[in-house]
């Protein structure tokens, strides 16, 4: 039996109905009930494509207002006691302050009382969701952590679904994953000890599921692609043994990674099936097959859940034809959620017929899906036209002169070994740009972007639209800038940013200007929350045709007396939030784009600028699952990085940001990136991140944040002076900078300019504490 299903879908909607209606509802303009009307209709569309497409099961519990660890958050009832929520609010209100944290002094920003007037609590601490740029929110685990089951939710999607004619396959984040994503808050405690309390739970889930008539649950558990210890390992038989008895079928969802040691391991759990990524992990479908017990239904995630390219669907048929002859019960499906592509490409105005042709979105992986369930199940003459033109298009794609420039080639066949080195050691350096640069103890500074109004947004879509003449829009643009720098002066700040008014998006904007890229109107993805983001097209070999930001960071420059970082973002930024393509190695597309953003960075230098800050927030996020394979990466990942900052003079300074991430594990190789400041996030995690770099004697400056941009609350001078001490304690105070956590694009101008204020008077204390 021929089957196909999708592990989740976008959750969006096709024109971010959930962010327009998520956004009106923060503001106060709309109602939760609204906001739950839209949620229903997305779920209704979305299934219906699914149900359309031929897919045997929709999938539920995928859909997430926010997120789906959240989700799990509040339906295992375990929301960290410190933020005092109230029960008789309802679980968006809750679930909102977990996710934004809650100003002190106010109830929430929609006028329920989630917390008492006068308690503030910062939000749930936001990691990356394994190697992607999907963020998650961290579940809290200590001793006094309990368990209580809140699945009203979820029970509610499987009737929204059944009563729509739908056969559901409800999805859950499995325990042992559920756990290990969290985090301990509890010094030496172990959050595996809270496994046996949460298992019975789980049953129950199960149980009612069943009773509501889901025949099939994925469990989630994409840990088994990565180095486990032997008690978690352990863990997976007990936990799985106790839902043999379980109503619902378990199939047991694995992605991301190979299973490697673990493979043994997932074929043996007591499930009814298993799903593996087949795109990650294509080499271990044959001892998959091997070792999974002949009754037990494969799942085999062939199409590409994490990137756009156009499914080569008769090497997929070469994969699935086999497995077919030794497995009755096979499924079909794309290798992990479709949450990390767009929508849809196929009708993109952005795009030009023949890229078109080479791309793939979530609705047309669905047809993918049913393309490939026709032809093992009917034979590939039903779908002959479908097969020919799939192939035409993997042909068109490989032969494409847009794809190769022989210029790129030459200049990095005679790139010079010493390519990726400054000219001197960074004591020197640091001697010099502090006789450049003059600044006091502790400076100040922001990472780069500040608040994008609405005024803003209309401008640059006017511009796009060919509504607004490119001397209006430059007159435009500059007087932003100007309110920016003029208001970075009021406040007080030691180094200033031109604040990016003229930029959508820190890769978009950069991957508009260079060669090898191209763009989606609508081909956006989901990053955390309400936030989206139009990953670039990477199709070709990369180059600068012409500088992208002097003119903008120069004009600002001239407007002040202080020093003006320019903004730029890396090359591995560049690679990990753009859909690459996948024709040569990462590697090599890597060293494209550290080349283009190395004749960018001399540019910068030779207009005069002293500080240039190059963004690599996604360093640790291309970091592969298993750690065999890190060494590699990082040795071209920093390679890259280096050899878009080292043309410079030693008293040029570069700065480089990094945020929610855990460094600890691969300190040497930010080291050995060399950046001359390095600002990181650290103050969800109330600076614990930073332990690490003391430590390990990290050798070069630091500013590690001292508020979360991404949660609206202002904290006071006194939080911020508390964290910058624990820094100090554990780095040398002369070498400390004081900036918030990430760029400010997302938040408004009044909580701007408070947190600001705020935190300069927090570099003046600790100045004055210091003598």
């Amino acid at each position: 039996m021929i089957r196909t299903h999708i592990p989740g879908f976008p959750r969006m909607g096709a024109q971010r109905e959930l962010k327009a209606a998520l956004e009106s509802h923060w503001r106060g303009e709309s109602t939760i009930d609204a906001l739950e009307a839209t949620g229903r209709e997305l779920r209704r569309r979305h299934w219906a494509l699914q149900h359309d497409s031929g897919l045997d099961f929709v999938t539920v519990g995928d859909f997430a207002f926010y997120d789906h660890m959240l989700n799990h958050i509040q339906m295992f009832g375990c929301e960290p006691a410190r933020f005092a929520l109230s029960a008789t609010s309802a679980d968006l209100t809750r679930s909102f302050a977990l996710a934004r944290g809650i100003q002190a002094g106010k109830h929430d920003e929609n006028g329920c009382a989630c917390a008492p007037a006068g308690d503030g609590q910062p939000a749930l601490e936001m990691t990356k969701w394994f190697d992607t740029n999907y963020h998650y929110l961290v579940p809290e685990f200590g001793r006094d952590t309990t368990f209580r089951l809140h699945a009203q939710r979820l029970l509610s999607e499987v009737a929204e679904a059944t009563a729509l004619g739908h056969r559901a396959k409800a999805v859950l984040v499995g325990p042992l994953s559920f756990l290990w994503l969290g985090k301990s808050k509890d010094a030496g405690f172990d959050r595996l000890e809270l496994l046996d309390t949460l298992l019975p739970l789980y049953q129950v889930l199960l149980n009612r599921l069943h009773e509501a008539g889901v025949r099939w649950v994925q469990m989630d558990e994409p840990i088994l692609g990565l180095d486990l210890p032997d008690s978690w390992r352990k863990a997976f038989e007990r936990a799985y043994r106790q839902f043999e008895r379980a109503g619902a079928s378990i199939l047991l969802a694995t992605y991301f990674s190979p299973l490697e040691d673990n493979l043994r391991l997932a074929c043996g759990l007591p499930v009814a099936g298993l799903h593996i990524d087949a795109v990650r992990a294509a080499h271990e479908v044959a001892d998959v097959l091997d070792r999974l017990p002949p009754q037990r239904t494969l799942s085999i995630g062939i199409l590409d859940g994490r990137n756009i390219w156009r499914a080569d669907l008769e090497r997929a048929l070469a994969v699935l034809r086999p497995a077919l002859e030794q497995r009755q019960d096979l499924w079909v499906s794309t290798s992990c959620s479709l949450l990390h592509v767009p929508m849809s490409l196929s009708d993109d105005a952005a795009l030009d017929a023949e890229l078109a042709s080479w791309l793939a979105g979530a609705r047309e992986k669905l047809t993918e899906l049913h393309v490939l369930k026709c032809a093992l199940s009917e034979g590939d003459d039903a779908v002959r036209f479908e097969l020919d033109e799939a192939r035409t298009a993997q042909a068109a794609r490989a032969v494409s002169p847009r794809v190769r420039n022989a210029a790129v080639a030459a200049r990095i066949e005679a790139l010079p070994a010493d390519a990726d080195e400054r000219r001197s050691a960074f004591f020197h350096r640091q001697i010099r740009q502090r006789a450049r640069l003059n600044l006091p103890a502790f400076p100040t500074t922001t990472i780069g972007s500040f608040p994008q109004t609405r005024e803003i947004r209309a401008a640059r879509a006017a511009f796009k639209r060919g509504e607004l003449d490119a001397e209006a829009y430059r007159a435009q643009m500059r007087s932003e800038i100007e309110q920016v720098v003029r208001t970075q002066e009021r406040i007080g700040l030691d180094v200033l940013v031109h604040g990016e008014a003229e930029r959508n998006d820190m890769v978009e904007y950069f991957g508009e200007q260079l060669s090898g890229f191209a763009f989606t109107a609508n081909g956006w993805v989901q990053s955390y929350g309400s936030r989206c983001v139009k990953p670039p097209v990477l199709f070709g070999d990369v180059s600068r045709p012409a500088p992208m930001t002097v003119d903008w960071t120069t004009y600002a420059q001239g407007l002040t007396d202080r020093p003006m970082k320019g903004m730029l973002t890396g090359p591995i930024t560049i690679l990990q939030w753009s859909f690459v393509r996948d024709d040569q190695p990462r590697s090599a597309t890597a060293l494209q784009i550290a080349l283009a953003i190395r004749d960018e960075v001399v540019d910068l230098e030779r207009a005069g600028i002293a500080i240039i800050q190059i963004d690599e927030p996604a360093i640790r996020e291309g970091l592969p699952l298993r750690r065999v394979a890190w060494h590699d990466y990082l040795r071209w990942a920093a390679r890259a990085f280096r050899i878009s900052a080292s043309g410079v003079r030693d008293d040029t300074q570069i700065h480089t940001h990094m945020c929610y991430s855990e460094f600890n594990d691969i300190l040497p190789d930010i080291a050995a990136m060399d950046a001359d400041v390095i600002t990181i996030e650290t103050s969800r995690s109330n600076m614990e991140l930073l332990d690490g770099f003391g430590h390990f004697a990290y050798p070069n400056e630091i500013g590690p944040g001292v508020y979360d941009i991404h949660s609206p609350r202002v904290p006071p001078v006194d939080d911020m002076v508390r964290l910058m001490d624990k820094a100090a304690a554990v780095i040398p105070a002369d070498r400390l900078w004081v900036n918030p956590d990430c760029g400010l694009k997302t938040r408004g101008w009044p909580e701007t300019t408070a947190a600001l204020e705020n935190m300069v008077e927090a570099a003046r204390q600790l100045r004055a504490a210091r003598g």
